[in-house]
């Protein structure tokens, strides 16, 4: 059977910079925008470009494919055709201070509008003083205080009249309108009132008692009287505050665009000074000079605290729409929060203790966040999605969320919302939320998935080289010539592990980009060549790779066990990647297969073991499924395989070792040994075709490296499934060592191509007969099951003669009771 051996040729794919139409980086034009993600900046621009709700935006991809840089760029672009929003103000509630209002101005002018309430209520107190001293406003309040004193005085004399009869005056004093006794016509003085007898006493009583029957409805008069007095008074410095204050509330009216809720505002804080008026007329003292005000809780100025104005969102600073990205989306960052402060033990809030949040500042533009920074909190998440559906932002405390409150809270009047949310993370992610998430499908209904590949082509790599001199540019980096823009091609083709693909993680790019330009400066050279790229990735790969060196001292020492020459029966060497983080590499294995009667089948000793995940489980039973279809038509499989990797102490997963294992198995049961200077990697089928498998590359270099620790004998080489020669993209030393044939590589296709290039015994083909050609690799594993059937086969013969003559001798028996019945 012909097998292919792939030449030098097949295991790379070098990057001709004679296509590169430039000498260095300096003569082209840096790229704007992103390279081949044409299908996610698609669904971005749409995304954005659509009003209505629900048009949130997830943007989807792995780490370093632009993701953030191009949802900024484009958000930036959007956000200057857009009109700065308005500034936001919250304002007491002169009904229910516990539900502050909610004002919007013209963007840019709360804070104008801020100092113009503060000095409007300043100059209230001053101007207030001033109207109430006038003497227009003496002269109209005692006109009221005359008529008030002529009607209490006719009341009172005609009160003095009644109580001459009854040996009573009354007297005006700091309690009020009082009796005093009369005796010979004067008030009594205190000695005498001590000396009198009981019957003066009783008597005086008596007449008290008579005296207040009859002067009931006097009194009732005097109180009237005080009532119009204190009306009429009120009523005077209601007009002449109102007078004032309205007067200032008109000009805030017509300086600033706040529509009729600030009207609204203005009317309530009017008539909330005229009620207070008397706080405006008195010269309270200050904290200052009186600091048991400041211990009773009662200075005069906390007060005017009431018409403070708390500019809740300023847009003051913005030339164009808001773009925010918050990267701590907590409840109260997204949200906004309620803040309390400590007064002598107890907690308190007002309207000025509200603070704005992620939502807010960006309101009226876009909003956004990361994924993973967003689930974090279950609370932010659930906000984030109640404010998107109702389109307003309500701010509660935390309190209301976890039903633990510390004190008496504050209810905000809700602000309309109108953002656009765009959440970035992966794509996992993005299918777990679509799936379980309802609300998430209703809020966002565009996904824009960001691909970790482009092709390799002209237009591609030029606009690569496009990218690296805007880099250059942007961090002030040495140009590029033409050899090391090659050289990063073929890096980012790596990457990829694609001969004709190229990885969008440019990020990674950009890393070795710098490293390079460094190297650079420290050779002392003013372009940067493919020498100097591969100094810095030859440097980044010695940074990481310190895991890899003791590996593979460990096979030098004989720490780790493996043959690299001779031939074994059942013993293979397998291949996996190790690693992660920055840096992989690829580990050889020895497998060991044991096979004899038995009924157990396959048993995949990590498995028992409890280091097998369930793809490894999966590759061992699709050998079991082979193993049935090839050989256990005609008979049962009657045997007991252990399969082990060797001196694996951690866990394996994947079915990319499924051939290997299966290779060492048909060498246990036919006897043929395998070629131990052959290492194998891929996945199997149940009709035995090779399947391709992941990290060949890696693979294929870390048995090259322990080889060339034992000594390459120009035998060595690994096989590798056909479909992954288009992923190989090998190191220049495994290359110039194959080019020297002291290394080789084989593609197979089929588990028979593979089993002749380890045995040298053709594999063997079905005859007509049911069998297999004689001497072949299927032959000798078909004799051998067959060997270890026939014992359990002449066994299970003997039991069914045995159960035969035993239903013989009770069927008469049975026939018996049956009749008997």
């Amino acid at each position: 059977m012909k097998h292919k051996r792939l030449t030098v040729k097949d295991l790379s794919c070098d990057c001709d910079v004679n296509c590169l139409d430039f000498e260095t980086t300096a003569e082209l034009t840096p790229l704007q925008g992103l390279i081949a993600q044409e299908r996610a900046t698609k669904a971005i621009d749409f995304g954005l470009a659509i009003k209505k709700k629900g048009y949130n935006v997830y943007v989807a991809g792995s780490w370093g494919t632009g993701r953030t840089s191009y949802v900024m760029q484009i958000t930036e672009k959007q956000a200057a055709n857009k009109p700065i929003p308005r500034d936001w103000l919250y304002v007491n509630n002169f009904e229910n201070s516990h539900q502050p209002k909610a004002i919007s101005l013209k963007a840019g002018t709360g804070k104008e509008f801020v100092k113009w309430m503060e000095k409007t209520v300043d100059f209230l107190k001053k101007e207030i003083q001033t109207v109430f001293s006038s003497k227009d406003y003496e002269n109209t309040k005692n006109q009221i205080l005359k008529k008030y004193q002529e009607a209490t005085g006719a009341i009172i004399e005609e009160l003095n009249e009644i109580g001459q009869g009854f040996g009573f005056r009354f007297s005006q004093n700091e309690r009020g309108l009082v009796s005093i006794p009369l005796i010979d016509g004067e008030p009594m003085t205190e000695e005498v009132y001590r000396n009198i007898s009981d019957e003066e006493y009783d008597l005086m009583k008596v007449n008290s008692e008579k005296l207040s029957l009859e002067t009931i409805e006097l009194f009732n008069k005097l109180r009237e009287e005080e009532e119009i007095y204190r009306k009429e008074v009120k009523e005077l410095d209601g007009q002449m505050g109102h007078r004032v204050v309205s007067y200032h509330m008109l000009k805030i009216i017509e300086n600033f665009e706040g529509g009729q809720k600030l009207e609204a505002y203005l009317e309530d804080m009017t008539n909330d000074i005229v009620e207070h008026i008397d706080h405006f007329k008195a010269k309270g003292e200050s904290m200052e000079q009186n600091p048991l005000a400041m211990l009773s809780n009662k200075n005069p100025e906390a007060f005017f605290d009431r018409y403070k104005v708390n500019l809740f969102v300023d847009n003051t600073e913005l030339t164009r729409a808001p773009i925010r990205f918050e990267s701590n989306p907590s409840f109260s960052n997204l949200i906004g929060a309620i803040e309390y402060k400590n007064e002598f033990g107890v907690m308190r809030t007002d309207f000025t203790q509200i603070k704005a949040g992620a939502l807010h500042e960006a309101n009226g533009g876009f909003l956004i966040l990361h994924a993973k920074d967003l689930l974090q909190s279950y609370y932010s998440w659930r906000a984030l999605k109640r404010a998107l559906l109702d389109e307003q932002i309500a701010i509660e405390g935390m309190g209301s969320q976890t039903n633990y409150v510390i004190a008496a809270t504050l209810k905000p009047e809700p602000i309309p919302l109108d953002v656009k949310v765009i959440i970035i993370g992966d794509a996992y992610t993005y299918y777990l939320l679509y799936d379980y998430d309802e609300e998430f499908r209703k809020l966002f209904k565009i996904e824009a998935d960001f691909d970790v590949e482009m092709l390799r082509n002209d237009d591609n790599m030029h606009k690569l080289a496009r990218f690296i001199s805007k880099h250059c540019e942007e961090k002030g980096l040495k140009a590029f010539d033409k050899t090391a823009v090659g050289r990063v091609v073929q890096y980012s083709t790596r990457l990829s592990e694609s001969k004709d693909k190229m990885s969008t993680h440019l990020n990674q790019l950009v890393d070795v980009l710098i490293e390079a330009d460094a190297w650079a400066e420290v050779k002392g050279d003013k372009v940067v060549s493919a020498h100097h790229v591969n100094t810095a990735l030859e440097e980044k790969k010695n940074r990481t790779n310190k895991y890899e060196e003791k590996v593979l001292e460990m096979f030098e020492d004989g720490t780790y066990l493996i043959d690299v020459d001779g031939e074994k029966i059942g013993e293979i060497n397998g291949l996996a990647v190790v690693g992660g983080g920055q840096y992989s590499f690829g580990k050889p294995s020895k497998i060991t297969v044991s096979t004899f009667r038995g009924q157990a089948g396959l048993v995949n000793i990590e498995r028992e073991a409890r280091r097998s995940g369930g793809l490894h489980d999966k590759g061992v039973m699709i050998i079991s499924g082979y193993l049935g279809h090839m050989y256990a038509q005609d008979k049962p499989l009657s045997l007991t395989a252990t399969i082990v990797f060797e001196q694996l102490y951690s866990g394996i997963e994947g079915d990319s070792a499924s051939s290997t294992e299966l290779y060492a198995i048909l060498s246990s049961l036919s006897g043929v040994p395998i070629n131990q200077s052959i290492a194998v990697t891929g996945s199997v089928n149940q009709r035995g075709e090779i399947q391709p498998i992941g990290g060949v590359n890696e693979k294929i270099e870390g048995y090259y490296h322990v080889c060339r620790l034992k000594g390459l004998t120009g035998r060595q080489g690994v096989i590798i499934p056909h479909q992954n020669v288009k992923n190989l993209l090998l190191a220049e030393d495994v290359i110039e060592a194959v080019k020297a044939g002291m290394f080789h590589i084989y593609a197979v296709e089929s588990i028979d191509e593979g089993i002749e290039i380890l045995t040298g015994v053709p594999a063997g083909k079905a005859t007509s007969t049911g069998g297999f050609t004689r001497g072949s690799i299927h032959y000798r594993v078909n004799q051998r099951i067959k060997q270890l059937a026939k014992p359990i086969r002449k066994r299970e013969s003997d039991v069914e003669k045995k159960d035969s003559k035993e239903q013989e001798k009770e069927a008469p028996v049975k026939k018996t009771k049956k009749t008997n019945q």
